[in-house]
């Protein structure tokens, strides 16, 4: 038998579909692993340690933009030392060429390469004790933003280069790398959400325990504060002074936000001090003023009615920085205001206010901010204070304790919408 020994050796085709089912392997596993790993540090330390072995590179790091800075940040990196001491321009480079093609790209032998991409890595290998011979640089796309790169460096093989085949499986690679980095920004970005939430209900729950609260039993005064948000930039406070007198005030700080709640809560605090010795309507908001003077922020101002009722006399002695005015209903079924006014606190210091004396029997004050007045029907029509004067008439009977709540309720319960903080106090004479 004879044999026929073939001319030209027997090469194996390499059988590409098992490194397809390597990748796929590894794509599910990283997706798989990425969805539980809401830490970006830990994420980013995966992503490379699953990356660099499959790649088998020397070294490779992730930069993310810093869009304030506009300069990349390395946040992670592996077998290459000293990145992140430095920030790199976001053109920079092949990672700015990456960022702006929004594609992979390889640079099989950097000193072959043209001029600005060798300078560069010479440059950056100096800083970092290193030696770059081939780069594959992925952009970081996730939801059509980009949000850093991973940069590879040197295949660890003789030739230290790498291939195409290389960064067509860094570009496949990078694609779930990139969504596990997004989900875990949107995660530390809802933890500090939540965390400044919590923070804000503190202060919200502070400023309530600033309020006076309510009596049970009779007691002349009452009031109800209901914020449009969590934190208020209104205020009122009342107390039993002795011998028949009763002290009281209500203010509201201009603006919305953290920033007035902070003032609310020094206005108040102020208020609750001074008032203890105080017992001039004008002195007191004189006081009040130069303080707030002191450290308000430009633009800000409060307005604010102070005054204390004399059950004895049957008296009000009141003063006003600003506020608006307050309604007096009268037993006959009247209404007065009372419109005397200051600036408002804040505006500038060691201004006098003045302070006046009415006769207050058979009626009740109430004091408001403009949260009350202005607030809006569907048909965007101002309450305004005739429309108030209908809901106290209507309330008028209910006990002081309960009637504000039901005032504030009926008028939300037809149509009205809450844009602003509502404060509302009443004074019963009798």
């Amino acid at each position: 038998m004879i044999f026929f020994k073939s001319k030209k050796p027997v090469i194996e085709e390499k059988d590409e579909s098992l490194d397809l089912n390597v990748d796929l392997e590894i794509i599910t596993k990283m997706n798989q692993e990425f969805a539980y790993s809401l830490d970006l540090n830990d994420t980013l330390k995966t992503a490379l340690q699953v990356i660099i072995a499959r790649i088998n590179a020397q070294a490779a790091n992730i930069f993310l933009i810093n869009e304030k800075k506009k300069k990349f940040e390395c946040i992670a990196s592996l077998h290459q030392d000293y990145l992140d001491e430095y920030e790199l321009d976001i053109k920079d480079g092949v990672m700015g060429k990456a960022v702006q093609q929004k594609k992979c790209i390889r640079v099989g032998n950097v000193r072959k390469d043209v001029r600005e991409i060798a300078e560069f890595y010479f440059d950056l290998d100096n800083k970092t004790n290193f030696t770059t011979y081939s780069v594959l640089c992925a952009p970081l796309i996730a939801a059509n933003e980009c949000l850093g790169v991973i940069h590879c460096l040197n295949k660890k093989t003789e030739s230290k280069l790498f291939i195409e085949d290389d960064r067509q499986l860094l570009e496949t690679l990078s694609s779930p790398a990139a969504m596990a980095i997004r989900n875990a920004k949107m995660a530390k970005e809802m933890v500090e959400k939540n965390k400044i939430q919590k923070e804000v209900e503190i202060v919200g729950e502070i400023q309530k325990s600033l309020l006076s609260q309510n009596k049970k039993e009779a007691f002349p005064i009452a009031g109800i504060n209901i914020p449009a948000k969590v934190v208020s930039g209104d205020f009122y406070n009342f107390s039993d002074l002795g011998d028949g007198k009763f002290g009281f005030g209500v203010a509201d700080v201009s603006g919305k936000g953290i920033k007035s709640s902070l003032l609310m809560s020094k206005a108040s605090s102020l208020y609750r001090c001074l008032s203890k010795t105080n017992f001039s309507a004008s002195n007191l908001l004189i006081q009040l003023n130069n303080e707030i003077c002191e450290t308000i922020s430009r633009g800000m101002f409060v307005t604010m009615l102070v005054g204390i009722y004399d059950s004895n006399k049957r008296e009000m002695l009141l003063s006003s920085a600003g506020h608006e005015p307050p309604i007096i209903f009268s037993k006959d079924g009247s209404f007065t205001n009372y419109t005397e006014a200051g600036p408002p606190l804040g505006i500038m210091p060691n201004t006098k206010y003045t302070e006046h004396t009415i006769s207050f029997a058979d009626s009740s004050m109430y004091i408001f901010t403009d949260g009350i007045t202005e607030i809006k029907n569907p048909s965007g029509e101002m309450l305004g204070s005739e429309g108030f004067e209908n809901y106290i008439k209507k309330y008028q009977e209910t006990p002081n304790n309960e009637r504000l709540k039901i005032i504030i309720d009926d008028i939300l319960n037809t149509g009205h919408i809450q844009k602003d903080d509502l404060t509302i106090v009443v004074i019963d004479g009798k």
